[in-house]
């Protein structure tokens, strides 16, 4: 089963002075007009779930307009548990609570996985790389806390690495150890990647299949070149320190590292063609809808229990087809938050089972 959420307690959080929803552990509704708070409570259920949120704020952006100080708290049962999580806001910083011990961030994930689908979304095949990478450690983060550290800690090596760079006069025996060190977290980083990125691909692959009568392909694009498939971490080292060794001219010269993992890129072809280039709107929706779809079978295989899937407002973006073939994935144990304008967008069977919340004046 896994945790449900329960009960989310706001105060003085972004557009609430002071609010608690109480949760149906299959399906709730959030409904309203726009600037109500129904993206601000989402953004609440993710931060206290993934440990991080969509818009990336600050502690200050997270507080209601002259508030000094701010809370959000939520409750989860599940498993014989009962257990909540916390979010604080003073003073320019926030801190988490998981229990009510002070934790990092980081240590919220994977104790309820969630999995958030907003319009923004919708745009992830054409917009630049940087986003479906970020779409796929967000994920990966999520699912194995190793993962995330493994990440931290590429990105650290990088960041220092660049920094070097930028120095108008350095000792190249530091620039070689911070390669050296690179390459290792670029290699220990790309097996977690390629692995989490192979299970997911093939299941989107195969959610496409049923909503469409197309073939999806997913392809990860390196920096360092094509990658074998059986490639272990010491094949990676080693072309990670071929291409730093190659690249590091123009890496001297840009001031910054030109190859990693953190230049790759997703690609998605729909029958074998570019589906960036050639796919519809409409197309690559689909692709964007196969692709959150395959992360809730993923997380349900690699932990065992559903995640809590979280629909801000894409009802009103996707067509009467897609939003069928997204109503029928959302099964009976998962438990689903959806925010929206209009209930118009669902069907009368699917509100008889989902519990409706009114949220009427902004705050």
């Amino acid at each position: 089963m896994g945790l449900k959420v329960e009960t989310l307690s706001l105060w003085n959080f972004r557009s609430f002075a002071e609010k608690t929803i109480s949760f149906d552990e299959k399906m709730t509704i959030i409904a309203g007009p726009n600037a109500v708070g129904k993206t601000n409570t989402v953004e609440a259920l993710q931060l206290l779930t993934a440990g991080s949120s969509f818009r990336k704020p600050t502690a200050q952006e997270l507080l209601r307009e002259g508030a000094k100080a701010g809370r959000a708290d939520l409750s989860l049962r599940g498993d014989g548990r009962e257990v909540d999580a916390a979010l604080t806001l003073k003073e320019g910083k926030r801190r988490f609570f998981w229990c009510g011990k002070p934790c990092h961030a980081h240590d919220l994930s994977g104790n309820l996985m969630s999995v958030l689908f907003t319009p923004d979304d919708l745009s992830l095949v054409k917009r630049s790389a940087s986003f479906r990478r970020d779409e796929l450690d967000a994920f990966g983060a999520q699912v194995n806390r190793g993962y995330a550290k493994v990440l931290r800690t590429y990105t650290r090596g990088i960041e220092q690495r660049n920094r070097l760079l930028k120095e108008p006069s350095f000792d190249m025996g530091l620039l070689d150890a911070w390669d050296a060190s690179v390459a290792l977290g670029a290699a220990t980083l790309l097996v977690h990647r390629l692995a989490l990125f192979r299970r997911l691909s093939v299941a989107a692959h195969d959610i496409y299949g049923q909503i469409a009568q197309e073939d999806l392909s997913c392809a990860y694009r390196s920096s360092l070149g094509p990658l074998p498939e059986d490639a272990t971490r010491e094949d990676l080292v080693l072309l990670m320190s071929d291409a730093l060794a190659k690249g590091r001219e123009l890496d001297l010269r840009r001031q910054m590292s030109c190859v990693g993992p953190h230049r790759d890129d997703i690609a998605f072809a729909l029958d074998g063609r570019d589906a960036r280039s050639f796919a519809s709107q409409g197309q690559q929706r689909t692709i964007v809808l196969a692709w959150k779809m395959a992360e809730v079978e993923v997380s349900r295989q690699i932990l065992g229990a559903s995640p809590l899937l979280l629909l801000d407002d894409v009802m009103s973006e996707l067509d009467e087809g897609r939003r069928r073939a997204l109503t029928s994935f959302m099964q009976e144990e998962m438990q689903t938050v959806i925010t929206t304008t209009n209930l118009g967008y669902f069907p009368d069977e699917l509100l008889e089972r989902a519990k409706v919340v009114e949220i009427g004046e902004r705050g």
